[in-house]
């Protein structure tokens, strides 16, 4: 980001906000929300992001193996890559760590915020260096669902 950042005026450059405020728009703005404030919700003893399949619940639930930790953790996961998914060409391995923490940060505190009888676990995957961009997700799962079967 700095070396585009530095490009601004004349070579001068520009801070990241005021970069934000010339490339951004409201649309978008609202758009980002789902990934960086979404909306849970509980159903039948998970936190689920809003909008969730039931069709895709009832088979991560009735595959073998599965408990209410793993359902829970791939339903709510995001790969840090999809955020923006045509525009993969952009995305370093600096740009995907500094979002994938920040939503980790910001999941961390919503999750505690809406749901405090019910702490979660948010995890953020960063592979080992040299691994894949592709790699890099986010997900959560509540703590009391760490021994707990399907």
């Amino acid at each position: 980001m700095k070396e585009e950042l530095g490009r601004w005026n004349n070579g001068r450059g520009i801070d990241l906000e005021g970069w934000t405020s010339c490339m951004g728009s409201y649309p978008l703005a609202v758009g980002y929300l789902t990934v960086f404030w979404p909306e849970f919700v509980e159903h039948n003893g998970y936190i689920l992001r809003k909008g969730f399949s039931e069709q895709s619940l009832r088979g991560f639930e009735s595959q073998s193996g599965a408990t209410r930790k793993s359902v829970e953790w791939v339903m709510n996961h995001l790969h840090i890559v999809d955020i923006h998914c045509g525009d993969r060409d952009a995305l370093t391995e600096d740009k995907v760590v500094v979002l994938g923490r920040a939503l980790k940060e910001i999941y961390q505190a919503k999750l505690a915020w809406q749901f405090p009888n019910s702490p979660c676990i948010v995890e953020l995957y960063e592979p080992e260096a040299g691994g894949e961009i592709l790699d890099y997700e986010i997900s959560f799962w509540q703590a009391r669902h760490e021994s707990v079967s399907a």
